[in-house]
């Protein structure tokens, strides 16, 4: 008579692999390299599997992060073969720059929400634009303008945390003061302004511009054409007015940035140092550990400009502590990029230095190449 085989433990270490058969002599097949763990029989493994699949937190990755603040020596010891003990660098180099790109967003976030805040009427201008109106018709014409404006921010930024609210107030602020003019005026302040909609007094303020002479338009035509052109002189304006607001904006795009240019960089040192015979790959692996440097100290600048905005209001010694740390940061990340150069190539300082120098000039020109548009586009698309 046959027994029904009881389910296994949980614990029940098998002594061949499941799959491949092999005789089994620790926890790793070493024919096929699976574990001995199965996550269909334990919850612990089964989450263990899902980090392990996409971070490895096996110890592996604070050794790395502790080691990649000496420059050059994670990318000298993988390069001589001791690999187990570290974060593989490709791994490694999306993990920051997920994290990074992942902070950035909010930095450009709150760089185009200070930017719609100086676009917005403020109520000194509003004041000084309704009072040279002599006539009703003049006042709800520069309103209905103003409110068209708003109208098309609202449709390229509503959904940028904390621009909507500001819109709002503008708008709120507008119909108040056209109201205000009008009623000294002798007009009926209680206009359609008041229940317009948005969408509507674009499309009716679309509409008369048509329809209106040169003449009367207080607006000079823009130089490059359109909505488009429009937008791009007034971001202009605001930008020379506040250059950190793009500032802000390239460290936003900064994570993207070097990751496309890490094969890029790999190309100079293979051409600087063709002849130590290394391999493409092996600069490469030089590229991506310090890319992964310049990632995390990256991630600490753009969490401080995050930061120091709710510690100046709490405490301002913190806000200018963090200011000092942002910028030892900066200044670092170049002189850790000559000495990693230095201890995985080997040369002299004459030689290092001179080809960091030539490095350092293409590097820079590729990066304000790639970082200066793309942090124009995300000014304007955001």
């Amino acid at each position: 008579m046959s027994h029904a085989l009881p389910p296994p433990s949980d614990d029940a270490h098998p002594s061949a692999c499941e799959n491949c058969a092999t005789p089994l002599q620790g926890d790793y097949c070493h024919a096929c390299g699976q574990s001995t763990h199965s996550p269909v029989r334990h919850v612990g493994h089964a989450v263990e599997e899902v980090f392990e699949s996409f971070w490895h937190l096996d110890g592996r990755i604070f050794r790395t992060l502790r080691d990649l603040c000496v420059p050059g020596r994670i990318a000298e010891r993988y390069l001589a073969g001791h690999r187990v003990r570290y974060v593989a660098p490709m791994r490694l180099m999306v993990i920051l720059t997920l994290l990074t790109f992942f902070v950035a967003k909010f930095v450009v976030q709150d760089a185009v929400a200070e930017m719609m805040a100086d676009d917005s009427p403020r109520a000194g201008q509003l004041d000084d634009s309704f009072a040279r109106a002599d006539t009703v018709a003049e006042v709800e014409r520069l309103r209905d303008e103003t409110l068209a404006g708003l109208a098309e921010t609202r449709k390229t930024t509503g959904a940028v945390p904390g621009v909507t609210p500001q819109l709002e107030r503008a708008e709120a602020a507008v119909r108040a003061a056209a109201a205000e003019r009008i009623a000294a005026l002798g007009g009926d302040a209680t206009g359609p302004a008041e229940t317009t909609s948005p969408q509507r007094t674009a499309d009716t303020t679309a509409s008369e511009e048509t329809a209106a002479t040169p003449s009367t338009s207080p607006r000079a035509p823009p130089t490059v054409g359109g909505p488009f052109g429009e937008r791009i002189e007034r971001n202009v304006e605001r930008l020379n007015d506040d250059p950190q607001v793009y500032v802000r904006a390239v460290l936003g795009v900064a994570p993207t940035t070097l990751f496309i240019l890490v094969p890029l960089f790999a190309v100079m040192l293979k051409l600087l140092y063709l002849f130590q015979g290394r391999l493409y790959l092996e600069h490469v692996v030089v590229g991506l550990y310090s890319h992964a440097a310049l990632m995390l100290g990256l991630l600490l600048v753009l969490a401080g400009a995050l930061v120091t905005p709710w510690l100046a209001t709490r405490a301002a010694w913190a806000a200018t502590a963090v200011g000092w740390l942002q910028t030892l940061l900066l200044w670092a990340m170049p002189v850790y990029l000559l000495l990693m150069q230095k201890r995985v190539y080997r040369q002299s300082w004459p030689w290092t230095l001179l080809k960091f120098a030539v490095i350092g000039q293409l590097y820079f020109a590729l990066f304000l190449s790639v970082a200066i548009p793309m942090a124009g586009y995300a000014l304007y698309a955001l």
